[in-house]
């Protein structure tokens, strides 16, 4: 039986693994990197109402584009480098950033309103409903963003991710 020398001597991090370990590494990357962008959203948010004494839903609104433009940029040259670049399309970050603003834009709206709900409903400390809200949003966007945006079935290339 004839071993495959190439695989022995390519570094681990570029193996032919199981899609599946792919993307469970992509997803604790794109958790890292919300964790970064969870900062920045609890800092604006916080920033917004306490100090600027805006809206809190206005608040959320601009906390989490803020973290949201982060996270693209993050995201795109670290968690999900080298999917869905360029393609036979024309489907560039341009393109990316469109599709995840929508993407995100939905979660953003799903998130002020269970920020809302859990802190005026339910009457939770401000901060502790937008962690939970976060939490709640993220398998939404990890998934989606997977299926539409960096994948090369969303940016017109054949193969596998």
């Amino acid at each position: 039986m004839a071993i495959n020398t190439t695989m022995i001597n390519m570094p681990f991090r570029i193996r032919p693994i199981n899609v599946t370990w792919v993307r469970a590494y992509q997803f604790v990357r794109f958790c890292t990197v919300g964790a970064v962008g969870f900062l920045i959203d609890m800092a604006m948010l916080h920033l917004l109402v306490r100090h600027c004494n805006w809206d809190i839903n206005i608040s959320k609104l601009c906390s989490a584009e803020t973290a949201m433009l982060n996270n693209f940029a993050l995201n795109e040259m670290w968690t999900f480098r080298g999917c869905g670049s360029a393609s036979r399309l024309g489907c560039g970050w341009g393109w990316r950033l469109l599709r995840f603003q929508a993407i995100c834009g939905v979660g953003i709206g799903v998130a002020v309103m269970l920020l809302s709900v859990f802190y005026r409903g339910f009457n939770f400390n401000l901060y502790m409903a937008n962690c939970l809200t976060i939490m709640l949003v993220t398998l939404w966007n990890f998934s989606m963003n997977v299926l539409f945006n960096w994948s090369d079935e969303a940016n017109g290339k054949d193969g596998p991710v």
